[in-house]
């Protein structure tokens, strides 16, 4: 059996109730995929667009709701090796690719305050660009269930606010695309599970900014320091993680101090002697 034959088939055999049932689930619960949808599918080549792309592709043979895709893969400049293994792997998966290349690496790595947020959003900006020129209506990204619960985090600890990362939003900046993430539910164990179990290898992030911090424990991102401390406290209480993703589903707003709706602010006093 071909390679990516395996890997389809395990994604609705072994891992179909960790990985398969939350993917669908997620697209329902968040109705991220309607009728006469052109999905451009984002690939980095990492092991969560891979498993996105998989899990895309599967879903066009069996769904009864008329879509299409489109696989998008941006060379932000990687070198040749890291070039190289994105392109083996959608090819050994029958991932058929656009790739387009832009220089997005050579000009975060002089920002020293914020690189991977600029990297972001200029990465997504290309990604709404390129996509929209194939006729696309959405793009779909990787984030996952871990994705998400960290954003909360750091929301609170270094944006002194309560928010989260959307299943699904409107682009701000292209008009009539929009933004949906998939893998919303899926956890990130269970995607290097799969990953393990299948045998396959993928970019981690290759930028400049990650191998320093891979070389340098110390000078790892925010991101990376909330994903340790989530994991220590997980070790203690292994809910945490679903407590968190639940805490911003279950809001209280009676026992808030304030809050803000479309730039509209609100606060507890305002019928405090109602």
């Amino acid at each position: 059996m071909e390679i990516y034959r395996e890997v389809e088939r395990s994604l609705i055999k072994k891992y179909r109730k960790p990985i398969w049932d939350r993917f669908i689930g997620g697209i329902k619960d968040y109705k991220l995929i309607q009728p006469g949808d052109k999905i451009a599918v984002c690939i980095s080549g990492g092991k969560d667009s891979i498993l996105l792309a998989c899990c895309m592709q599967h879903l066009l043979k069996y769904t009864e709701i008329p879509f299409s895709l489109e696989f998008i893969a941006m060379d932000p400049g990687y070198n040749p090796e890291n070039r190289q293994l994105l392109m083996s792997n959608c090819e050994m998966l029958h991932i058929p690719i656009h790739i387009f290349d832009t220089d997005i690496f050579n000009i975060v790595v002089k920002e020293e305050k914020s690189p991977c947020y600029l990297c972001a959003r200029m990465r997504r900006g290309y990604l709404y660009r390129h996509a929209q020129d194939l006729g696309c209506n959405k793009i779909a990204l990787g984030h996952h269930f871990d994705d998400v619960i960290e954003t909360i985090v750091m929301s609170m600890f270094y944006g002194a606010e309560m928010r989260t990362m959307m299943p699904k939003l409107h682009s701000k900046n292209f008009p009539g695309m929009e933004l949906i993430r998939p893998l919303y539910l899926v956890h990130e164990q269970d995607i290097l599970a799969w990953k393990r179990y299948n045998g396959l290898q993928f970019l981690q992030c290759a930028c400049r900014f990650t191998e320093n911090a891979a070389r340098n424990p110390g000078s790892a991102g925010k991101r990376a320091q909330v994903k340790a401390l989530i994991a220590s406290l997980r070790a203690d209480n292994p809910q945490v993680d679903r407590n968190i993703f639940r805490s911003a589903q279950g809001v209280n707003l009676e026992t808030l101090i304030s809050w803000r709706c479309q730039n509209e602010r609100h606060s507890f006093l305002d019928n405090y002697e109602k």
